[in-house]
């Protein structure tokens, strides 16, 4: 995995809705769960979605504790 993915998710904020201002890394998984049946956005900010859920799914937050 590439570092830098990590770092985005902890310094990377939504955009846009309802967790407009949000840092990827405090979505909360049910957020993430709804964009991966809705279909995650394009690019990185999906890239990013779909990799934070992965995280939470397998419960690999600790990851991220150190860049935060």
């Amino acid at each position: 995995m590439n570092p830098k993915i990590l770092t985005d998710l902890v310094k990377m904020e939504m955009p846009f809705g309802k967790y407009k201002g949000t840092k990827i890394c405090n979505l909360p998984e049910y957020y993430l769960v709804w964009f991966r049946q809705q279909g995650f956005p394009k690019g990185n900010l999906g890239m990013l979605l779909e990799t934070m859920l992965e995280i939470k799914i397998n419960g690999l937050e600790y990851l991220l504790t150190p860049l935060k």
